[in-house]
């Protein structure tokens, strides 16, 4: 269904329930409502995972620091949906083991932090792809050659686990499209109609073509994130903000640069650090501070960067880090609500349900793992304010099977299992059929086969034809910045941030999207300016933004 008829629906049916916000917890409120049966429209006012759900540490995991808030709940939560999300997307979460090393004076000793590891594990029912390691600290150095000697003590490995955070929510939003949800990016919610004190319909703008209509539904949720504050106040009178928005910050670099094959946990003070290889790089990240502005307006700085490269450099001293290794940046801003801690990093991840007697449910904070569980549990809010046959027909939830039965466990194996035979079918490298499998499981060959352009006279070439084209038509992309920091790690991972790759992939979003070639060098201005925006920092520590 093409993005005009879905508008057209959305305008002249009625819905079970409308939701705002196509972030994760939105996409997985959509799954969830689906999966029931319900009928659901969603709205997102810019690309999908635009927000905070791009701009995570991108990880799955328990959150071991949270058992010193003893918030043992919480981590047992999320260890319970780490292990479903190995089953449900093998091909976006991918296990990884962590290395914590201890050192003199580190607030946690060896003896506590052992206590803490089995309490880990046991938490996740000892179901982790791997039980925790204790190393000293000669067995620490020979397992990691990179770290900081001097007053090293030893170091405890464990498993966790990393992802893409933005295709898992475009897999998820796929998985709710097809049960029936209807979905549309670069739409914003506007005012609310009330009737007898309840809300009965929202105004929605297209911005891509400025048409104005309304999306009349049984029920609203709004899944904003850090725009929880600001959507409600447009919605509702009288709203008391609820947030305590968090800024993180995290710089990338290349895996031959600094080479860990797996992720290290750095302790700087009351903060974490992580360092966590990723497909073709290593992310060093995240800062934690409270951010006051608009979130469209979060920007790395000058400070951040010093700050997080100080403490890599802590760890690595052998590496000799200086700025010019960071490929790239990205930041983004935590929905914290405000539960009155001391400091940022004390505040809470639990997230927060809000049953507004308005016919509204609004959904702020929680940890990325939890996602599916959260919006399960806000559909389960919602559904209290539905008569009670409503409540019956709509009581079973679905949403603990595979985001996409091309990508199972079975069928990533047997992929890359054959990469080396059917590499040779489509013209790719095998390392590159290997990224291919491992990113989309068996519909890689699928994407191959009915996107891989022949005439492309590289795989690099091929592969990414086949990516951007996929991205297209499985995945409501429309523009070049959307496909480069969204669909692709083209920005974060590579040193030229992909720009060679532009003309070929620019060439292909004007023939499958009908662009003039003013548009297409529009696009292709626009991304560059993004790049230039996003990497202004670097000019502060006088390199060149020329190239792009």
């Amino acid at each position: 269904m093409v993005r005009s008829q879905i508008l057209e629906r959305m305008s002249h049916e009625e819905f079970d329930v409308v939701i705002i916000g196509g972030g994760i917890t939105g996409v997985g409120a959509a799954r969830d409502a689906a999966s029931r049966g319900m009928k659901v429209a969603l709205v997102e006012a810019r690309d999908f995972a635009q927000g905070t759900s791009s701009r995570s540490s991108k990880l799955i995991h328990g959150g071991i620091r949270y058992l010193e808030n003893l918030e043992f709940h919480l981590v047992f939560e999320a260890l319970s949906e780490r292990r479903l999300l190995f089953d449900m997307a093998p091909n976006l979460v991918h296990p990884l083991r962590f290395v914590l090393p201890l050192y003199e004076g580190s607030r946690v000793g060896m003896f506590k932090m052992g206590l803490g590891m089995w309490l880990y594990d046991a938490l996740s029912m000892f179901e982790a792809p791997e039980l925790h390691e204790r190393l000293d600290a000669h067995e620490s150095i020979e397992r990691l050659p990179l770290l900081q000697r001097r007053k090293l003590l030893g170091s405890y490995v464990y498993s966790d686990a990393y992802m893409d955070d933005d295709r898992l929510v475009h897999e998820t939003l796929r998985s709710a499209v097809k049960q029936g949800a209807l979905a549309a990016s670069y739409v914003k919610a506007g005012d609310a109609e009330m009737v007898d004190g309840k809300i009965k319909s929202i105004g929605c703008t297209d911005t891509l073509s400025g048409k104005q209509f309304r999306i009349r539904a049984r029920h609203v949720i709004s899944t904003v994130g850090p725009w929880t504050d600001e959507v409600a106040s447009t919605l509702l009178p009288k709203w008391k903000k609820i947030l305590r928005p968090s800024k993180g910050v995290h710089l990338t670099f290349d895996r031959k640069r600094l080479q860990l094959n797996e992720a290290v946990v750095m302790a700087e003070g009351k903060r974490i650090v992580f360092g966590i290889p990723r497909h073709e790089m290593i992310i060093v990240g995240t800062t934690d501070t409270d951010y006051s502005g608009d979130p469209n307006d979060v920007q790395t700085t000058a400070d951040d960067v010093h700050y997080l490269l100080n403490v890599a450099s802590e760890y690595f001293p052998g590496a000799k880090l200086t700025v010019n290794d960071i490929i790239s940046s990205y930041e983004g801003v935590r929905p914290l609500v405000d539960d009155g801690s001391e400091t940022e990093s004390k505040t809470s991840r639990e997230h927060v349900i809000i049953e507004d007697p308005r016919n509204i449910t609004l959904v702020a904070g929680g940890k990325y793992t939890t996602y599916r569980l959260m919006a399960e549990q806000t559909i389960e809010a919602a559904l209290k304010t539905f008569p009670i046959e409503d409540r019956v027909r709509f009581a079973k939830s679905e949403t603990k099977t595979a985001l996409n039965e091309l990508a199972t466990p079975s069928k990533m194996e047997e992929t890359l299992r054959t990469a080396d035979m059917w590499s040779q079918d489509f013209g790719l490298t095998l390392e590159d059929a290997q990224l291919m499998a491992s990113r989309h499981g068996a519909e890689a060959l699928a994407m191959m086969k009915k996107w891989g352009a022949a005439s492309a006279t590289t795989s690099d070439e091929r592969m990414w034809t086949a990516e951007v084209r996929h991205a297209i038509h499985q995945t409501m992309c429309f523009g070049l910045i959307d496909f480069y920091v969204r669909r692709s790690p083209l920005f974060l991972s590579r040193p030229d941030h992909g720009l060679p790759l532009l003309p070929l992939i620019s060439r292909v979003f004007a023939h499958d999207l009908g662009w003039s070639d003013s548009k297409r060098h529009e696009e292709m201005a626009a991304l560059q300016a993004y790049i230039r925006k996003e990497l202004n920092w670097k000019q502060e520590f006088g390199i060149s933004s020329s190239n792009f």
